[in-house]
């Protein structure tokens, strides 16, 4: 057995469901779950279409590298939301089953274990698969701090120069899970500077890029920060994307890994030997999926709807800042989390996630301690009765 499993804390979900073990939700109240953040907005018909009529293709072994339409698609849709140069579909761009499958097996195209004091760098709270990737991959994690008084910025600086020294890889995720908070040009400029010094590896998480409130300032791309920065060999970096959040179609399956020619290259030898090859009918509906932009424009409207409506609804009793992005509210409550979510759940059958379980002590502090992450990802009517509940609760504490 691998030692390092033992290494791997419960995944949240497990925790949350151990926090409900034995106790009944309150009576006559229909479940609420705003913990999970799986879309529920209806995946477009077309692109339920286009699976159906890729289906023919399932008579073949797929191709790890991928169709190369669907990494036209991919280069094409890049090219137009982030106002890059083209970039090359054959040595860019790589479909991937999902940012979630992606993001843990390039830790592991990178990491070198053999180096002494291989360290991960992540922020914290973070998506827990950084902190699994790392582990499993040999190395260990250093977490960075996203706190309100900084509003949510990562505090890179704060890193020790000897902590970067030992650093191969560093996940970023913008727009942040959980705080909404994207990445600025002076920040990416620092972590380029910082990578060019010490020799890392970035993995950009942008999964939640395309859900934003203002359609005049959409989240900005490492990709396009690098390029602002005269990177235009994207060196040292690699973006990774999602249908699942844009499309409204997390069981497709389907993202994208792009950016330095050579990462990919090498992520793609991992890869083959992986065995993480997307199914032609997969790759049809996301090349229809990429191709269009209407209908995640529409998407972003309901986003935009729910979070105008609600979150100053929350805010009256338990503090939340309007996130740039993302689909979460961040909120400070008034107990201890777990305790919060806990009660919460028995008395108003809602629930949502602790924040202290997808962040780590530090010595700078827990930044996840005394939060709730709340997803607004069911239609706008079960989500304002939700927020409602959480209200009541909160006042009665």
């Amino acid at each position: 057995m691998n030692p390092r499993l033992g290494l791997l804390q419960p995944y949240p979900f497990e925790r949350l469901r151990a926090l409900f073990a034995g106790q009944g939700p309150a009576a006559g109240r229909r479940p609420i779950v705003l913990s999970i953040g799986e879309p529920k907005h209806p995946t477009p018909q077309f692109v339920l279409d286009a699976l159906a009529g890729g289906g023919s293709g399932v008579a073949h072994y797929p191709t790890t590298i991928g169709a190369p339409a669907l990494r036209e698609a991919i280069a094409a849709w890049l090219a137009r939301r982030h106002r890059l140069p083209p970039l090359d579909p054959a040595t860019q761009v790589l479909p991937v089953l999902g940012s979630r499958e992606a993001l843990f097996a390039f830790a592991q195209t990178i990491v070198d274990a053999s180096r002494p004091g291989a360290t991960v760098v992540m922020p914290n709270p973070f998506y827990q698969i950084y902190e699994g990737a790392a582990l499993l991959a040999g190395a260990g994690a250093h977490f960075v701090n996203a706190q309100a008084e900084r509003g949510f910025a990562g505090a890179w600086d704060a890193v020790p120069d000897a902590v970067w020294a030992r650093t191969q890889l560093v996940y970023v995720c913008s727009p942040d899970n959980p705080t909404g908070r994207v990445t600025t040009q002076a920040e990416w400029s620092r972590l380029f500077a910082l990578a060019d010094r010490h020799g890392f590896a970035i993995a950009s998480d942008e999964c939640y890029s395309e859900i934003y409130f203002d359609e005049a300032r959409p989240p900005l791309s490492a990709l396009a920060a690098a390029l602002a920065d005269g990177r235009d060999d994207y060196r040292g970096l690699v973006a990774f994307g999602s249908l699942s959040k844009r499309s409204n179609a997390p069981g497709l399956r389907s993202g994208y890994v792009a950016g330095d020619a050579a990462l990919v290259k090498a992520f793609l030898l991992y890869r083959t030997y992986h065995g993480s090859a997307m199914s032609p009918a997969v790759a049809q509906a996301s090349i229809a999926a990429w191709s269009d932009e209407a209908h995640v424009v529409d998407n972003r409207r309901l986003y935009a709807r729910k979070f105008a409506a609600l979150q100053p609804r929350l805010a009256q009793a338990l503090p939340c800042a309007m996130p740039e992005a993302a689909f979460y509210l961040w909120a400070a409550t008034p107990i201890d989390d777990a305790e919060f979510a806990r009660r919460l759940h028995a008395e108003e059958n809602v629930a949502v996630l602790p924040g202290s379980y997808f962040a780590r002590d530090t010595a700078a502090g827990h930044p996840g301690r005394g939060r709730i992450r709340i997803a607004l990802v069911a239609d706008e009517a079960e989500c304002a009765e939700g927020i409602d509940r959480i209200v009541a609760f909160a006042r009665r504490l």
